[in-house]
């Protein structure tokens, strides 16, 4: 089995989760510099989409070095995308490769990929040694173009900043899925996915139909990780960790080896140190990270990014009025968002001196 970078993580492994439409480039970048989690994950990308040389996708593949070791996550359901994605992934220099096996989505299960794999449990371990196959083709020197990779994607990414690779490495393959479909199954869908041994398992404590309501079952994922560590893979769980004390709680109280945490980390980069910001701080890095934003993914809109602005502004007096200012249709650019945090900083501060330190901050 290759566990790559797994093997080298101090545990408990606390990581960061991925999460469609959260996880992004400029997400990860902050929370590397002022969190730095055990391991990043992209959002989930289309394998099929890739195959097909959807060129856009390939922004859900920026990334950092400062997050390393990084993860690139692919979902789909078609066995030959996989394998090309598994070459990609490679070149582009990631540490590891992740197959969602978990997205509740509609549009993505009713397409059999996601948390619809739970159903199909042999097209989910082909997709595994598909992806497998595209990794080690790339390890063993064959170039995109000899495992069939679109065109348009390695035209793309020749003169593009996220092509990174100087070394042709073998890296994990990895998945992460949930407890069932409709229903609980994980002792039997955990055992399907072993027999392809990947790297880790990560478990959500949700079945697909509860999307994300209701309290993870953690039970759940303590049985399925008894089962995992009768082999050399790896188990970590996933779902409603609220802070990093809760994340090492339940790692003791469940027998993982790791926890990724999701929702709490929105506009809290901070959450991987266990420490508290000033409200100061919270609106220097948000500022920072509209700005890291427009850098790394300019072809993005920035509407993308007012969910994050709203999540830093929370927790200090003023916060909802701040919050709303920043919501407005004016509010296009990280220019704008400096702007309107330092007149709203100037009018909650009058004194002088408490103005100068904010300039200071943000300057």
């Amino acid at each position: 089995m290759n566990q790559g970078f797994w093997s080298k993580l101090k545990k408990p492994i606390i990581g960061l989760s991925p999460m469609d439409g959260v996880t992004d480039a400029a997400f990860r970048f902050i929370g590397a510099k002022y969190g730095k989690s055990h391991v990043h994950i992209t959002e989930f990308t289309s394998a099929e989409g890739l195959a097909a040389g959807a060129v856009k996708l390939l922004d859900d593949f920026i990334y950092s070095d400062i997050e390393r070791p990084v993860v690139a996550q692919i979902f789909g359901s078609d066995a030959e995308a996989f394998y090309k994605a598994g070459a990609l992934v490679a070149a582009l220099g990631f540490d590891g490769l992740d197959i969602n096996m978990g997205c509740p989505a509609r549009n993505v299960a009713e397409h059999g990929g996601g948390a619809a794999l739970i159903r199909t449990p042999k097209l989910a371990q082909e997709l595994i040694r598909a992806a497998k196959k595209g990794v080690k083709a790339w390890a063993d020197g064959a170039t995109l173009e000899d495992v069939g990779v679109h065109q348009a994607i390695i035209a793309q990414i020749t003169d593009h900043k996220i092509y990174k690779s100087q070394t042709r490495n073998e890296i994990p393959v990895s998945v992460k899925t949930r407890i069932g479909y409709d229903a609980v199954v994980i002792e039997d869908w955990v055992k399907y996915l072993l027999e392809e041994e990947p790297a880790v398992i990560s478990i959500h404590g949700r079945t697909l139909k509860q999307l994300y309501s209701g309290s993870a079952d953690w039970d759940a994922i303590a049985r399925a990780a008894q089962i995992i560590h009768e082999t050399s893979t790896l188990a970590i769980g996933n779902g409603d960790a609220k802070d990093i004390g809760d994340a090492k709680a339940k790692i003791a109280a469940y027998g993982v080896d790791g926890v990724l945490i999701g929702r709490a980390s929105f506009g809290n980069p901070w959450i991987f140190t266990d420490s508290a910001p000033s409200h100061d701080e919270k609106l220097r890095v948000a500022i920072e990270h509209a700005r890291v934003f427009e850098e790394l993914l300019p072809r993005k809109n920035f509407l993308h990014m007012r969910k994050h602005l709203c999540w830093y502004m929370s927790g200090f007096d003023g916060a909802k009025e701040l919050r709303a200012a920043l919501m407005q249709p004016s509010v296009k650019n990280a220019a704008d968002v400096e702007r309107i945090i330092g007149d709203w900083q100037r009018s909650a501060a009058p004194d002088l001196r408490l103005q100068e330190s904010f300039a200071t901050l943000i300057g």
